[in-house]
């Protein structure tokens, strides 16, 4: 596998402020969700032993979260960026592959992404990362931008919640529900 250097805490925020509404989820009993560890063998340590500065990847892991919610499989993928568009390059094919497999089991597979700037967090499914990767496959932009999300639903904070998504999944649901599992994934 590759090796990985340290570049800070990228997405510690969100991945954070995740654990945190997550928890409790749990604690109302409204979700059980789990965050996925990428598995490393660590090569490097800083001075004070306490935080690894270089590191092998033993595999390539799947996403970042793994649960279900009120009966519903979920899977996800926290992402931040720090300017309008998100480098599809950031979707790693074999990340899309375990979320494309997820959704044939009857799951529901999304990214959950932070617009650092401007302070925004939106729920991204499934079906609007396959209509930018299509995209890009076919000799298209490799990156989208904030104005092109048309499916996404704005996140926002509820009181303790801090990046409350239940309610865009529960839309995501409700349009699921409504059409057809070929019109919703195109």
């Amino acid at each position: 596998m590759g090796t990985w250097k340290s570049r800070g805490l990228r997405g510690s925020l969100l991945e954070e402020e995740l654990n945190q509404t997550i928890s409790l989820y749990r604690e109302k009993n409204l979700a059980l969700i789990q965050k996925i560890p990428t598995p490393i063998t660590p090569i490097e340590l800083d001075k004070s032993h306490k935080q690894i500065t270089l590191a092998y990847f033993d595999r390539k892991s799947t996403v970042d979260y793994v649960g279900v919610v009120q009966g519903i499989p979920v899977c996800f993928d926290a992402k931040e960026c720090h300017k309008d568009s998100l480098p599809l390059q950031n979707l790693h094919a074999h990340q899309m592959d375990f979320m494309q497999d997820f959704m044939k089991q009857g799951g529901i597979s999304f990214i959950i992404l932070s617009f650092t700037q401007r302070n925004e967090i939106y729920y991204v499914p499934l079906r609007e990362l396959l209509r930018f990767t299509k995209r890009m496959e076919e000799g298209g932009k490799k990156s989208f931008r904030y104005d092109e999300l048309e499916c996404s639903h704005r996140i926002y904070r509820k009181k303790d919640l801090l990046v409350h998504f239940l309610e865009a999944l529960n839309e995501d649901i409700l349009l699921l529900n409504e059409m057809s599992k070929t019109e919703y994934y195109g």
